[in-house]
């Protein structure tokens, strides 16, 4: 539906060559398009022509929604990165960024480009508060997680080898990181595996599949009844968890809720830790040189990790939008145009590393410079992590705040690590065993969903 608006002042004659009809595209966004007296082009029609003589041959756009995609993205990537930079996407109606020096541009430019909440995806901006970036819940978040994560690693490894077989991705990598957020929040261990379930649902539900969506949107009006009960009691009661950190801030907009707790967990990265840790040893275990490696000097599971995060990043894409229309590689972008920045492409680039498709725990090129010239702050070289976000402004060791997210999730990757070779010295793939590393739909983690091994 348009409404129309007009330029001018109050004292000023409306001078109706630009009249502007508003119309709200599919995507959200106001879509404003002039009316001029004279002729030429809008940028909406330059988005949506082929130049003369340009072709994309190389690539079908269907390679990049293909089954070939979900298990190795990275063959369809490369002919994106190395013959069409900035690739058309009729069918997904986006534009494909797969170069370093380009994506960390896109990245990084809050002015012409911003990226959107999943609670935008869900259609429910507004439900709530993300309250992750606030210093007492970092703080408790921090805390409670160095306290604990030795404890839960040394639990679940101790299960592994009192079974005498296991799957290091299902016993291990995907369990490991749902323990320290229950241990982050407090909660009873009674209400974990519902707790679990419906954060799934959640964190699945925002992408683009119809059941999943509402699945979702259940599971949030569900695990937001859940902690308002919980918000209640800490706040009377506090603890030096997050649920009580939250329950105890003070807001402009009033005492926080059960729903403030949920956004907080829906707009958190909960891919980085399951997803790394996993391909990080399917690549160990599938490159016993390198696992030889870490096991003779354990200094190297820290660049094996920051390696992993290069080499096997497990979101391997992020989308981001045009705040307006923008010109950039040589095209005019519309306002709300949807900019696909690919990690699994960029952290590949060969003008960046040398031998990118190796995996490489003693890599020489990974402190590379992050977009405009910074190095990061945190002291973290790697790839890009679009899970972890962008490099963090504060110092490596900050005084007034807890270490990055960046640091924190590597801190708990070698510790775990670290007691997976003291308790299993021998650790190796089953006999026969082909993991593989793929993501479930387009959109989600690229992963080792099985991980069979032997100790």
């Amino acid at each position: 539906m348009s409404t129309q608006t007009k330029t001018g002042t109050p004292n000023d004659p409306v001078d109706h060559r630009y009249t502007r009809d508003i119309t709200v595209g599919k995507n959200g966004v106001p879509v404003a398009k002039a009316k001029t007296s004279g002729g030429g082009y809008r940028t909406y029609e330059i988005h949506q022509r082929m130049r003369p003589g340009e072709t994309t041959a190389k690539m079908t756009p269907t390679r990049l929604i293909s089954d070939e995609y979900l298990t190795n993205p990275y063959a369809p990537l490369e002919v994106l990165r190395e013959n069409y930079p900035c690739y058309r996407d009729w069918i997904a109606n986006a534009y494909w960024i797969t170069q370093y020096n380009d994506v960390t541009s896109i990245f990084v430019d809050d002015a012409n480009f911003e990226t959107r909440s999943k609670a935008w995806f869900y259609g429910i901006e507004g439900f709530g508060r993300d309250l992750g970036g606030e210093i007492p819940v970092l703080t408790a978040q921090a805390t409670r997680i160095d306290e604990n994560a030795s404890a839960i690693a040394e639990r679940l490894v101790d299960e592994m080898v009192t079974a005498g077989q296991a799957d290091l991705a299902l016993d291990f990598a995907a369990r490991f990181p749902m323990e320290l957020l229950g241990c982050a929040l407090d909660l009873p261990e009674a209400d974990m595996p519902k707790f679990i379930e419906q954060y799934w649902h959640m964190q699945r539900g925002y992408n683009w599949e119809p059941r999943s969506e509402q699945a979702g949107k259940t599971a949030i009006e569900e695990l937001s009844a859940y902690f308002q009960a919980l918000v209640d009691v800490r706040r009377a009661n506090p603890g030096d968890d997050m649920v009580s950190a939250i329950a105890e801030l003070e807001l402009d907009g009033g005492p926080a809720t059960g729903a403030d707790v949920v956004a907080t967990l829906l707009e958190a990265d909960h891919e980085t830790l399951h997803g790394g840790f996993a391909n990080m040893w399917f690549q160990l275990l599938t490159n016993p040189d390198q696992l030889q490696v870490i096991k003779d000097d354990r200094r190297f599971i820290k660049f094996a990790w920051f390696e992993t995060l290069r080499h096997s990043t497990p979101v391997i894409n992020a989308p981001r939008f045009a705040r307006h229309e923008v010109e950039r590689f040589g095209l005019m972008l519309p306002e709300g145009g949807t900019v696909n920045c690919s990690a699994a492409a960029a952290n590949r680039d060969p003008r960046i590393y040398t031998d990118p498709d190796t995996f490489d725990v003693k890599r020489k090129d990974m402190c590379q410079r992050e977009p405009r010239g910074m190095y990061r702050a945190d002291g973290l070289p790697a790839g890009i992590a679009f899970g972890l976000g962008a490099p963090t402004k504060h110092p490596a060791v900050p005084e007034d705040r807890p270490r990055s997210i960046y640091a924190i999730t590597r801190d708990v990757v070698v510790t775990a690590s670290n007691i997976l070779l003291d308790k299993m010295p021998n650790i190796r793939l089953q006999d026969g065993a082909t993991p593989e590393m793929r993501s479930l739909r387009i959109g989600e983690m690229h992963t080792c969903w099985h991980l069979p091994i032997s100790f």
